[in-house]
């Protein structure tokens, strides 16, 4: 179980699946804008110009024009941005611990007593300078 959850960090910590997410979401919520605009401001716009008739009164609502169903399509918009922005903000956090924990911290290489150049730990003699490591070379 542990190896799948494992898995499943690197699935989610990669850059392009959260990107293609983003899209998704965010494409989802613009469509909601772009039908309301259609369906309520030019297709009224053009029965109106084209000598539709306007039955409708209402305070947002102008010739046909329904502009309170606009403004909330774009309030819904908004809302999904700014949750699917907190969404991608907490995953790139989650991501920069994961790059965290990852990192290895390398010990540096044991140093030749003679010449000052490295040597592979537990060397008994310098590749470089041929002098001889007392007990191995050690980190």
């Amino acid at each position: 179980m542990s190896k799948y959850m494992d898995e499943f960090k690197e699935f989610i910590a990669q850059g392009n699946v959260m990107d293609m997410a983003v899209g998704v979401i965010i494409g989802g919520a613009f469509t909601g804008i772009v039908t309301s605009l259609t369906d309520n401001i030019i297709n009224p716009l053009i029965t109106t110009i084209t000598g539709g008739g306007a039955d409708m009164a209402g305070s947002l609502v102008i010739a046909g024009m329904d502009f309170g169903a606009l403004i909330s399509a774009i309030i819904n918009f908004l809302i999904v941005a700014f949750i699917v922005f907190n969404l991608v903000k907490a995953v790139n956090t989650f991501k920069a611990t994961l790059i965290k924990e990852e990192e290895v911290v390398e010990e540096p290489a044991p140093i030749c007593p003679h010449c000052l150049e490295e040597v592979k730990e537990g060397a008994t003699r310098c590749p470089h300078c041929a002098g001889e490591i007392p007990g191995g070379a050690k980190a």
